[in-house]
């Protein structure tokens, strides 16, 4: 009798104290050597998010009787995909949206599925510092030789091994294929060289070295030609990649850009449900949602799922799923009344169907200041006035309903059915300013959907700042500029006791932290507060630990400041006849001196004549948004403006 074969019989084992999860107590290696096999199982969540994009692709051509789209049938050389994919147009897309994958691609400009594969490959450390990269385009670009594998030692019968590549060694099948044309290695022997080439271990690879000599010995090549493309392929190995891993990846990465592309609405709707708890990545997959031209609605209690979903127009309708302060509890409520009796018409048919059990005070709250309830009334601020009233109404009706009492006056809702306008009695609340209205979407959705307060500042700041934050780029000595609105402050201590500040920027486009080191932070600390717009200058790096930029900060100035630094002057337009107003100003603008400010111009313009002034130092002013606004409303917004050179 031949007894049952246990995995304790090759490795100790562990399990957790509920005695599910089991566990080698070997590592990988030694796991291996005892005898058993072991499986790498990676997950990607980019699988799931092609899945999602395609169900909702399904739901669309279900209405009109198209067939279903299968994307494993896609054509993989699509020529629209791959200019999309030269320009770098690649955020949201798989093993592509990094920044200086966006760079080597623009470099390398793919024009094949072949290509894919190969730039999986490439963007990794060793092939980047190697030369292997640089090789490899300026090749596929013609700039360089074509050569199998160097234009000093040839072998042509590696042509079909080395030519998808454009003659670069770059992959493990091509090292084990080397070994087979050239030395008349087994699939095995050249499995094993493949080994010993990428873990460097001398004495195995001299025996390597032997065996290959020997083989290309027996099939009539020169030994010196063999010995010199054996150290060409030793030399690239340790960077090689496994093909067939890239390829697998390339496939996913190409089906991601071609979804991109023809579908943009169900795929980006996907991407942002996949992350939509993490507030940094929607920043961005917002902002390409702008970039691409797609439109990104507000949630919507009358439209809107758990998750980002798409309406007929193809605009993406924000996840009801993202707005803090609301679960999946009171979502479920409200999808399922509005499956039952369709779409709500007003604030309080809204409570009523519901219910005061799905729904409170709190999270009607949420819904509200995140632009969910905005269909069903005139504005926010009326809204809110009403809730109170349509949470009591709701509760009095479900209270009498449940203990069968007809109320004979009617209760606060059957007041409100039939009735035009169930707001009236709220129609005198003053709506709310857009400054209101932004920091509700803020507070309930992370950020800002319907806009953003670094937009009326946009223009100028790029006077400051030419690059968005997004489009940063690490320059290693180089102080570059940024601006953006200040979200957060956190100040900690080092392990040597010193001081740091970190501040969190937001321009639209992205979030970034700036650090201060204490003596700067204590020079600026009046500057820096939360919501206020603020323009930094450091020197810009990659954080490999967080996977973002970051930036440590040299200065750190307003807006009033910036615009001291970078304009040339205050022009302000006066119109013949303005002899008045021009005595006025010379009254009123010393109000605003400043011996730091900026040189103010006056343009007087008549029927005949032009003349311009330039005011002396003495007239020199701080330029505040409040001097701004006020001249505007005092000489028209067409008539004043701050000049830059450039």
């Amino acid at each position: 009798v031949i007894a049952p074969t246990r995995l304790t019989d090759f490795a100790p084992l562990y399990c957790d104290e509920s005695g599910a999860g089991l566990v080698t107590q070997f590592d990988k290696n030694d796991v291996e050597y005892a005898g058993l096999v072991k499986f790498d199982f990676l997950g990607l969540r980019t699988l799931t998010i092609i899945d999602w994009a395609l169900k909702t692709i399904h739901a669309q051509q279900a209405k009109t009787d198209e067939v279903p789209l299968d994307i494993t049938t896609i054509e993989l050389e699509d020529p629209r995909v791959y200019e999309m994919l030269k320009r770098g147009d690649t955020t949201a897309v798989f093993q592509l949206e990094s920044s200086g994958m966006k760079d080597l691609m623009k470099r390398l400009l793919p024009s094949r599925f072949e290509d894919i594969i190969a730039l999986v490959a490439l963007f990794r450390p060793g092939p980047l510092q190697s030369g292997m990269v640089d090789d490899f385009i300026n090749r596929k670009h013609g700039r360089a030789k074509l050569s199998f594998p160097h234009v000093d030692y040839e072998y042509m019968p590696l042509k079909p091994v080395l030519e998808p590549t454009y003659g670069v060694v770059l992959y493990q099948e091509q090292v084990m294929q080397i070994a087979q044309v050239m030395a008349g290695f087994t699939l095995g022997g050249a499995d094993m060289l493949r080994r010993a080439m990428g873990k460097k271990k001398p004495e195995e690879m001299a025996k390597q070295r032997v065996s290959f000599l020997e083989g290309c010995q027996g099939n009539n090549i020169d030994t010196d030609l063999a010995g010199n493309i054996f150290d060409l392929v030793e030399k690239f190995a340790g960077y090689g990649f496994n093909k067939s891993h890239s390829a697998a990846y390339a496939l996913v990465s190409y089906q991601t850009a071609w979804l991109k592309y023809h579908y943009p609405g169900p795929f980006m709707a996907a991407v942002l449900s996949s992350d939509m708890q993490n507030t940094d990545k929607v920043v961005i997959f917002v902002e390409e949602c702008r970039t691409m031209g797609l439109a990104l609605l507000l949630p919507d209690v009358n439209f809107g799922d758990y998750m980002f979903t798409v309406n007929d127009a193809g605009e993406v309708v924000y996840g009801l799923g993202a707005v803090k302060g609301v679960g999946e509890g009171p979502i479920g409520a409200i999808v399922d009344a509005r499956a039952q009796g369709g779409p709500f018409s007003d604030l309080f048919d809204f409570c009523e169907r519901v219910g005061g059990a799905n729904i409170n005070k709190r999270v009607l709250e949420a819904l509200l200041r995140c632009g969910a309830l905005d269909k069903l009334g005139p504005n926010r601020s009326v809204l809110m006035a009403a809730i109170p009233d349509a949470v009591k109404a709701a509760n009095q009706k479900a209270r009498n309903l449940d203990s069968g009492v007809f109320d004979l006056f009617g209760d606060v809702s059957v007041a409100h059915e039939g009735v035009d306008n169930p707001y009236e009695p709220y129609g005198r609340i003053e709506e709310w300013t857009d400054k209101q209205r932004l920091a509700g979407e803020k507070e309930t959705l992370g950020l800002y959907v319907s806009g953003h307060p670094i937009d009326e500042y946009e223009q100028e700041l790029r006077k400051f700042a030419p690059s968005r934050l997004v489009d940063l780029k690490p320059m290693r000595g180089t102080q570059q500029k940024m601006a953006g609105l200040v979200l957060d402050i956190r100040q900690i201590k080092t392990k040597r006791g010193d001081t740091l500040v970190i501040v969190t920027l937001d321009d639209r486009s992205a979030r970034l932290e700036v650090v201060l080191f204490g003596e700067l932070y204590d020079q600026c600390r009046d500057l820096i507060v939360k919501d206020r717009v603020l323009v930094f200058e450091g020197e810009v790096s990659f954080d490999e630990y967080k996977d973002q930029m970051k930036v440590r900060c040299s200065r750190v100035l307003d807006i009033a400041d910036a615009r001291r630094c970078f304009s040339q002057a205050l022009q302000i337009e006066l119109q013949a006849g303005g002899a008045g107003v021009a005595k006025q100003l010379s009254a009123w603008l010393p109000q605003h001196r400043s011996e730091a400010g900026v040189t103010v111009r006056i343009r007087y313009q008549s029927e005949d004549a032009r003349a311009d002034l330039v005011l002396g130092q003495d007239w020199q002013v701080r330029v505040t948004d409040e001097l701004l606004l006020e001249l505007q409303r005092r000489y028209g917004k067409e008539q004043v403006a701050l000049l830059y050179g450039g």
